[in-house]
């Protein structure tokens, strides 16, 4: 890994694959803020999740696709990425910041947990490296990031002076269209998928299945992050991995678990 002195040294990672325009435009705003290294998946790994590839051998390989910056594709999950990239590409002196995404489509509420943009940060943050995961409500390959690139550049900046509380990254998604008022400090909305399984059958007439759904908001605050971006504000959640529910640890002791 090439360094240069001064400028801070950052991991990008994606789950849509080293290929995609997201990945391409978080690149070019990154490169203006310090020496960039990026692991990516080979191909598309969206709703990975934090999975990690533990049955199979991992591969990365280096490519050139961006001048002037170090770029390997790598056969495992985001979170796989981050892993090799701590372990092999930065051998113990971890980077200053890892950025994951643009992610095409948003990871507000509820679907922070199955997306591989996020769990990419979130496996930076367990590594106790600042980290923060990028969204856009636009799942088209010919989405426009451009908007998106200023408020995702004072966002880095604000993470390299002023890092981050322990335990924390930052989750941040940007809704489609030039029209941002700004950014706005949120929480999680309580929202979910309602799924459904749109059945049908395959020329041999065996049944098969597609996902689909509806998302359902229950929140009706204004300090969300989806209201935010039905708003036209930049969401920008902080994230937690402590999945303890420190809330519900005084009630189960008042359980009775004599035996």
């Amino acid at each position: 890994m090439k360094k240069h002195a001064n400028r801070p040294n950052i991991l990008v990672v994606n789950d849509d694959g080293i290929t995609a325009p997201g990945i391409k435009n978080l690149i070019e705003v990154a490169q203006e803020l310090g020496n960039v290294v990026v692991v990516a998946p080979d191909g598309p790994q969206s709703g990975m999740g934090h999975a990690i590839t533990i049955g199979k051998p991992l591969r990365f390989d280096k490519v050139d696709l961006y001048p002037g910056v170090e770029m390997y594709k790598c056969s495992g999950t985001p979170v796989d990425c981050v892993k090799l990239a701590v372990n092999k590409i930065f051998k113990g002196q971890k980077p200053d910041l890892c950025v994951s995404g643009i992610n095409h489509g948003l990871n507000n509420s509820i679907n922070v947990i199955y997306s591989g943009t996020m769990s990419a940060a979130v496996e930076g943050a367990i590594e106790s490296i600042p980290s923060i995961g990028f969204s856009l409500d636009d799942f088209s390959q010919e989405a426009d990031f451009s908007h998106s690139k200023k408020f995702i550049k004072i966002i880095c900046e604000q993470v390299l002076a002023n890092g981050l509380p322990p335990a924390t990254l930052l989750n941040v998604n940007f809704p489609k269209g030039a029209d941002l008022k700004g950014i706005k400090i949120c929480r999680q909305a309580n929202a979910k998928w309602a799924e459904e399984f749109d059945e049908r059958n395959d020329p041999y007439q065996r049944p098969y299945y597609w996902l689909t759904g509806v998302f359902q908001n229950f929140d009706k605050g204004e300090d969300t992050d989806v209201w935010a971006l039905e708003n036209n504000y930049v969401s920008v959640v902080p994230v937690q991995f402590d999945l303890t529910a420190h809330h519900a640890i005084p009630v189960l002791n008042t359980w009775n678990f004599d035996v």
